[in-house]
């Protein structure tokens, strides 16, 4: 049974922003989700949606801790690919 959860949004200031964001992050599900914590991450318009859902504090803390990376690091990404664009 999954007791704890946390939903995080992130506005973009585009839809295409949104939509890359997104898509670089999906691809972790499969990868991190485990027995102890799920996630689902939805986009509309400019809002990339997590939802994370955790049987402990210490699991959600942790995935809190591993998506919030991983979108700094999507963010980052981009900004740096848009330099080239």
């Amino acid at each position: 049974m999954f007791s704890h959860g946390a939903t995080l949004e992130f506005d973009y200031e585009s839809d295409a922003r949104a939509r890359l964001i997104a898509e670089s992050v999906t691809r972790e599900i499969g990868e991190i989700d485990d027995d102890r914590s799920r996630t689902t991450i939805s986009r509309s318009d400019r809002t990339v949606r997590i939802e994370i859902e955790a049987r402990d504090v210490i699991a959600l803390r942790a995935a809190l801790n591993t998506w919030f990376t991983l979108v700094d690091v999507a963010e980052e990404t981009a900004t740096a690919g848009s330099r080239f664009v």
